[in-house]
């Protein structure tokens, strides 16, 4: 998660919302990490999930990643929910909740659809203190409180 976190400050600094997330293959290396880009690549898809399970995708030559892992400083929201889902990984592991807009243990829980075809392992709160510090600094920064 720590690297997570790395990603997520890197975000911050290029003025993105401080998300990151880290894909661990199945023999505990790092494929890929990557930091929200939604502002500088002009792409509201450019979530941090999306970019680090695209570049994973890549580097396996697959569309899914069986036995992957994912690490991602926020809940994921529903559309990065249902590609986790898409790409099979095979654990979530989340820091901060996310009560608008999560679509993991909030909202509408995309692994909980019968629509679902694939469900991770969810495990949430890893570093949840330095995630949500670090999302609440960034916002408080923005409206100059």
């Amino acid at each position: 998660m720590n690297l997570a976190l790395a990603e997520a400050r890197a975000a911050a600094k290029r003025g993105e919302v401080p998300v990151g997330a880290v894909v661990v293959s199945p023999e505990g290396a790092v494929v890929a990490k990557a930091g929200n880009r939604t502002r500088e690549l002009s792409d509201p898809s450019a979530h941090a999930e999306m970019l680090a399970i695209r570049l994973a995708c890549l580097a396996a030559r697959s569309e899914r990643l069986p036995g992957h892992d994912l690490y991602v400083t926020l809940e994921p929201c529903p559309m990065c929910a249902t590609v986790i889902s898409f790409a099979r990984i095979r654990r979530l592991y989340f820091g901060a909740s996310d009560p608008k807009s999560g679509g993991v243990l909030r909202g509408p829980r995309i692994f909980t659809h019968p629509q679902c075809h694939h469900a991770p392992e969810v495990y949430d709160g890893i570093a949840g203190d330095a995630s949500e510090a670090l999302l609440k600094q960034f916002f408080s920064d923005r409206r100059g409180a």
